[in-house]
């Protein structure tokens, strides 16, 4: 159980460092390009996997901080879907700045 709460609360303060990082360096340039930026789709279901991976992140983030990284489950939980949101960010936050360094 020490494990998965150590694993746990460094998976996640990673996650939010990594999020930080990207932020800032997407609008530490010229932000004029992220402007021109649209997303243009065909389905609006291309959406619910982001926003069911958000919300399992905040759900299993303050379920773990609440109960102190007590519940061996909750913390396994929290780096799994941790890992999986930061691969989708990762490959989103690669999409966005090609699509930003080409004008």
């Amino acid at each position: 159980m020490k494990t998965s709460s150590i694993i746990a609360r460094a998976v996640s303060r990673l996650f939010l460092l990594f999020i930080l990082l990207a932020v800032i360096f997407l609008f530490q340039g010229d932000s004029s390009n992220l402007q021109h930026l649209y997303i243009v789709t065909k389905s609006r279901w291309l959406f619910v996997f982001p926003v069911i991976l958000i919300g399992g992140f905040i759900f299993f983030f303050i379920r773990c901080t609440l109960k102190k990284y007590k519940e061996a489950d909750s913390n396994w939980l929290l780096i799994i879907n941790t890992l999986v949101l930061m691969a989708y960010c990762a490959t989103l936050f690669i999409r966005i700045y090609e699509l930003t360094v080409r004008r």
